[in-house]
């Protein structure tokens, strides 16, 4: 996490729980696991061969990597999909300097699943 300048992986956990904002079917999730899964995301797309969750965020959040799963690939079809969105405000914010671009970041195809194992 360290080798990540801070303020773009706030922007870009915040652009991704912004993007959710607009999916009803993310709603099953309690806004503390969304906000979780956004730093998870957010982590993978700056670090893509690291691995996102540590034990230091475990102990803050409370949530083991498998307890992001389900939301996580929710919020990564979302940021896949972003480019063809018809509602592109989001996009368009974090698009912005002031945001670091995070929203022209390359968003990986795949998440490893052993990232999500302990």
């Amino acid at each position: 996490m360290d080798e990540v300048p801070s303020l773009q992986l706030e922007c870009l956990s915040n652009y991704i729980a912004e993007l959710s904002l607009l999916e009803y079917g993310m709603l099953q999730y309690a806004p503390s696991l969304v906000a979780a899964a956004s730093v998870f995301l957010a982590q993978f797309i700056l670090a893509p061969s690291k691995r996102p969750w540590n034990s230091t965020l475990r102990h803050y959040t409370l949530y083991a990597p498998s307890d992001l799963n389900d939301c996580v690939r929710q919020l990564h079809q979302l940021c896949l999909d972003g480019n063809s969105s018809s509602l592109p405000a989001i996009r368009e914010k974090y698009s912005q300097h002031k945001y670091k671009f995070v929203a022209q970041k390359h968003c990986p195809p795949l998440i490893p699943s052993e990232y999500f194992t302990i």
